[in-house]
């Protein structure tokens, strides 16, 4: 067995396993440099290149020329504040590992990344355990990363510029200090994996039920209450992870309710009467303000909402073991009141239509993580 210090070259799989060598960085500049001359003249290209824990304060200056054909780097482990114009040499990286170093101040990434032809290769990058507050604007240029790995650092939020990662199948952003999940955020078609635990996030966008390619959504340690009754939706997920959150243990409701303007109760008749009228008949904001209707989900209610509702937490049902808090809305405080038998019957058959619906969402959900 090789010693830690060692230097390892793989046969045959043209890799440097160069990990916690006790040498100066000159030295270590001078071993590359000739690795780099030896493999000009052979037709064996080095693809792997593995330097954590080396003490390494800035990228070799050798990687420079010599590892074009080079698809993975590792600098974890090392107190690197800054990775160099050396990373733009390497054209055809796929991984990039840098996760606990002191990266995160101002020029922390090269500039021209986005740019640059690493912008079209880079598929996984893992920048965990640094001292990043803010997504720098310049990963949001590399449209062909597939894995993007930030936990650990010190994000106070989550641009909505994220939506240009196109490609996105895995977004790792635990233990940070993220407050709130952008809604653009479901707009990324591959998402698979979602880690946002041990943040601060108090709610869940209703949007989130657009990832229909999520499997697993980490959530846990955060400061969630409830969740939009919209997360059904997610027909392959199978792992929910909500431990460490105040989900509230009893079934309780919100009633915030504010009465609703003349132009919100003229809008309701109009539905619920289906007053006929063309566009001819109404300007357009009315026509538009129309067209923004919500159905009350009380199916014994009929009613419509506009800007006005009630909101709800039912508690549904899932894998017959866990009570899921969803979020509803309901037009008038009558849909939910026990006060009257009629609108209890409503209350009643609308919990029982929901914790259906659960039911049969509840098949899909191998996990569901509480406790």
């Amino acid at each position: 067995m090789e010693e830690a210090g060692a230097a390892v070259a793989v046969a045959g799989e043209a890799e440097l396993n160069w990990s916690r060598l006790s040498v100066s960085s000159e030295t270590l500049e001078s071993e590359l440099e000739a690795r780099s001359e030896e493999r000009r003249g052979s037709r064996e290209a080095l693809l792997r290149l593995l330097l954590p824990h080396n003490r390494l304060m800035s990228l070799p200056r050798a990687l420079r020329s010599g590892f074009p054909h080079l698809q993975l780097l590792d600098v974890s482990g090392n107190s690197l504040t800054a990775l160099g114009p050396e990373l733009l040499a390497l054209s055809g990286l796929r991984t990039l590992l840098a996760r606990n170093n002191r990266l995160g101040g101002p020029g922390a990434l090269p500039k021209g990344l986005a740019q640059s032809p690493l912008s079209r290769s880079l598929q996984v990058l893992n920048l965990s355990g640094n001292c990043f507050q803010e997504l720098p604007a310049s990963l949001l240029g590399l449209r062909a990363l597939q894995t993007l790995s930030l936990g650990g650092n010190q994000l106070q939020n989550i641009p909505a510029e994220i939506e240009n990662l196109q490609s996105l199948e895995c977004l790792y952003l635990g233990g940070n200090f993220i407050k709130e999940i952008p809604p653009e955020l479901a707009n990324l078609p591959s998402l698979n994996y979602l880690v946002l635990c041990d943040n601060k996030i108090q709610s869940v966008p209703p949007q989130l039920s657009q990832l229909h390619s999520l499997r697993s959504l980490s959530l846990h340690n955060n400061l969630l209450t409830y969740l939009p009754r919209e997360i059904l939706n997610l027909i392959h997920l199978e792992e929910l992870s909500l431990r460490g959150n105040p989900l509230v243990v009893r079934f309780v409701r919100d009633l915030t309710y504010h009465p609703p303007t003349l132009l919100e109760l003229a809008a309701r008749t109009i539905k619920m009467r289906n007053i006929s009228y063309t566009p001819c008949d109404l300007p357009g904001n009315l026509l538009k303000y129309l067209s923004s209707a919500s159905n009350c989900p009380n199916p014994k209610c009929g009613g419509v909402y506009f800007d006005c509702c009630v909101r709800q937490i039912k508690f549904v049902d899932f894998c017959g073991k866990y009570r899921l808090p969803l979020m509803h809305y309901l037009c008038s405080p009558e849909c939910s009141s026990p006060c009257s038998s009629a609108s209890h019957s409503s209350t009643s058959q609308s919990e029982s239509d929901s914790e259906d619906e659960a039911s049969v969402a509840a098949h899909r959900m191998q996990k569901v993580l509480l406790g």
